[in-house]
């Protein structure tokens, strides 16, 4: 396949897509004839680079091409497993917020991509391994990320915040079972307010298999 071949097919194929994103491996020809076209492509405002070998295909706006969501950024990057809101974007997903971060912050159990993609910075928490053996849902990572930073990012009222976690509970948002399993691998302090947490909400036998904290320095919440 020739230059000339590779880039018509490059094109033809990009600009019939939407909201997808190109990897130069997904087209055949020679690799360098593969990247010149999506440069090209991009430079034409026909693509958006997220970083060097992706690139997205949105939809254009007066502003140029609209950026990929976070949560299509974060599966395209690090995957979904055990992965979700991390820090303060945690608590604003859990609506324990109203603060809304310039950068929407991922936490991932392993590792991740070297500097910000975008408006989203993925944070590593390579030693919470149970969050990917229990396979932990988006808003499983955010009620353990944000027990981990209580005092820095929950806004709401401890009673409010309690409430709050307890419907997403009874929606089955949140699983204490996988929730609890998981803890094992978390730091001290996220185990102790996890076990505070549970015991009151009424989930007793969830709050018995969190691993108690060996020392904790800190003031565990007050029970609602």
């Amino acid at each position: 396949m020739n230059a000339m071949s590779v880039a018509a097919r490059v094109r033809s194929s990009v600009l019939a897509s939407r909201e997808r994103v190109w990897k130069p491996e997904d087209f055949p020809g020679a690799p360098l004839a593969v990247a010149k076209a999506l440069s090209r492509l991009e430079k034409a405002g026909e693509l958006r680079r997220i970083r060097r070998g992706l690139y997205w295909r949105g939809a254009l706006t007066p502003l140029g091409m609209a950026p990929p969501s976070a949560t299509r950024l974060t599966k395209e990057l690090v995957g979904t497993r055990g992965v979700g809101p991390g820090e303060g974007s945690a608590a604003l997903a859990l609506g324990l917020s109203t603060h809304v971060p310039r950068t929407t912050t991922i936490a991932v159990p392993g590792r991740v991509p070297a500097s910000p993609v975008g408006t989203v910075r993925f944070v590593s928490r390579s030693a919470s391994t149970k969050r990917l053996d229990e396979r932990l849902r988006p808003a499983e990572v955010a009620l353990v990320e944000s027990l981990r930073d209580w005092d820095r990012y929950v806004e709401a009222p401890e009673s409010e915040a309690y409430a709050r976690i307890g419907r997403l509970i009874e929606d089955g948002e949140i699983r204490v079972e996988r929730v609890a399993a998981a803890s094992g691998t978390e730091p001290a302090r996220v185990r102790s307010r996890l076990r505070a947490l549970l015991s009151a909400l009424g989930f007793n036998d969830a709050a018995d298999r969190v691993p108690p904290p060996r020392h904790v320095k800190y003031s565990e919440p007050r029970t609602a």
